[in-house]
């Protein structure tokens, strides 16, 4: 189904609410598949798709290992077996392979196992290199990576039916790897493209590495495909990871999180027994007190239902905000909930050839441009605002620049745009943005730098700069020293 199995409809920075057709079904993304261990009926399947899981994630290895299972997936299916009728996908083994160093099976084994027990998304035996390791360890796991990938399109291939298969996307944290191995995939061709080796990272908050290998990953691979981001489960970073482009999540955190007394919100982790008034309305959350909770013999199952529906709530925000173009607004307040987030997110937006990419996917119009920190002045719609300041061919001898928007003038100036002709003072972004009136000072300069290089592109054109004396004071501080075409007029 390579191609034609997934359709976007709406798209926000470089996320995107896409359409994946499975044989099971339609799944609306971004979306979290929650992983059922095989061997424990924790939350029956029934009671995850009532929270919101439009398709889940088993370990097929296990399955296979395990005699009776294995037995009864094979004679009734993978969905019979788990109770789930809706999309199932299948990890293969490399789970376990990350954490034992090996598994007794072969990948021709685990895909033909897959196909057999009617996954309708299946996945290669690749190897997850953990990060740092020698670059010699990562080529060599990738090289063979690869070639699993290759055995796994040709065996799937024969098969011919609809099902979904997965290309692992390998390479530790060293960025030319992971971008060869992008291409070595898409050359084969895959329905999904998976992002793996990243739970160390994520575990260990390193979200700088994060959102710099999803970027790499997104910067050479089609628009079209959708992307895995394997083992992200916490709803603190789903924003972020949407917003690079990523669609699909998994994990098991709302019931390892659950098993620890740990009681998962949008920012961030909560213990238990800390928790004095629950900041949710969820069905368990309204319906016990913390201190209830605390003491119910189900404690454990009630918090991992609050966990997936905390899961599930927020990346119905996250699409709400893709639809209303405002996910750049979620992202900046959700950075602010950990300051690994908060550097992973400045990682993303202040290298060049990072902002670069966002850029070309971001739309480029929108409803609102609603100011929520620096980070806003790094958006794609400042960027193409200023580039196209200074591409504007003046042709008047003499043109006037306003600070304030109720006096009269040829330009104003609004941080952190720089500025803008008049004839724009309604049309986006500029007449749509929201700008507080105390700001940073980077904001500020943010927008001096624009008005500074329209000057100097415009040197034949005297420049009136009508402002009271806080802006003139700015703008003398800014500038080395005021150009000989540039004049002020002061206004109260």
């Amino acid at each position: 189904m390579e191609n034609g199995s997934f359709e976007i409809t709406d798209k926000d920075i470089m996320g995107r609410i896409g359409k994946l057709k499975t044989p099971h079904g339609v799944i609306e993304t971004p979306t979290l598949f929650p992983v059922i261990n095989p061997n424990i009926d924790f939350i029956h399947p029934r009671e995850l798709r009532r929270l919101g899981a439009q398709g889940v994630i088993t370990n097929a290895y296990i399955i296979y290992r395990t005699n009776n299972l294995r037995e009864k997936a094979v004679k009734r299916g993978i969905h019979d077996l788990i109770g789930f009728q809706g999309p199932v996908m299948t990890d293969s083994g490399s789970y376990q392979l990350s954490v034992y160093g090996d598994v007794e099976i072969t990948n021709s084994e685990i895909i033909e196992f897959q196909n057999i027990i009617q996954a309708d998304i299946l996945t290669p035996l690749d190897i997850p290199t953990p990060p740092y390791v020698t670059r010699a360890e990562a080529e060599e796991d990738l090289k063979t990576t690869s070639s699993r990938l290759k055995e796994a399109k040709k065996i799937h291939s024969e098969i011919g039916d609809d099902r979904l298969l997965v290309g692992p996307i390998q390479g530790s944290t060293y960025c030319d790897l992971r971008t060869n191995s992008v291409k070595t995939a898409e050359s084969i061709g895959f329905d999904i493209y998976a992002i793996g080796g990243m739970v160390p990272l994520m575990d260990n908050y390193e979200y700088s590495t994060v959102t710099e290998i999803i970027i790499e990953v997104k910067k050479c691979l089609s628009p079209s495909r959708p992307v895995h981001l394997f083992g992200a489960g916490h709803p603190m970073m789903f924003a972020v990871a949407v917003a690079l482009g990523c669609d699909i999540f998994d994990s098991a955190a709302y019931a390892l999180y659950a098993k620890n007394d740990r009681y998962l919100t949008p920012q961030g982790t909560l213990k238990l027994n800390e928790i004095h008034y629950f900041p949710c309305n969820c069905e368990v959350c309204s319906s016990y007190t913390p201190q209830e909770l605390r003491t119910s013999e189900d404690k454990e199952r009630l918090l991992a239902i609050h966990n997936l529906h905390t899961t599930f709530t927020e990346l119905d925000t996250i699409k709400q905000a893709i639809k209303s173009n405002t996910l750049f607004e979620l992202v900046e307040m959700r950075i602010r909930s950990h300051p690994s987030l908060l550097e992973g997110w400045r990682n993303a937006i202040f290298k060049k050839d990072f902002a670069s990419t966002i850029e070309r996917f971001d739309p480029s119009y929108k409803r609102t441009f609603f100011y929520t920190g620096i980070e806003s002045c790094y958006r794609p719609a400042v960027i193409r605002h200023q580039k196209k300041t200074l591409e504007l061919k003046i042709e008047n001898r003499e043109v006037s620049i306003s600070f304030s928007p109720h006096i009269d003038a040829e330009f104003y100036f609004k941080p952190p745009f720089g500025i803008y002709h008049r004839a724009l003072k309604e049309s986006y972004p500029v007449g749509h943005a929201e700008i507080p009136s105390i700001i940073e000072a980077e904001t500020i300069e943010t927008g001096l730098k624009n008005l500074k290089e329209f000057i100097e592109k415009n040197k034949h054109v005297r420049i009136t700069l009508i402002c009271d004396t806080r802006w003139k004071n700015l703008i003398s501080e800014f500038f080395d020293q005021i150009p000989t075409n540039v004049s002020f007029r002061e206004v109260k």
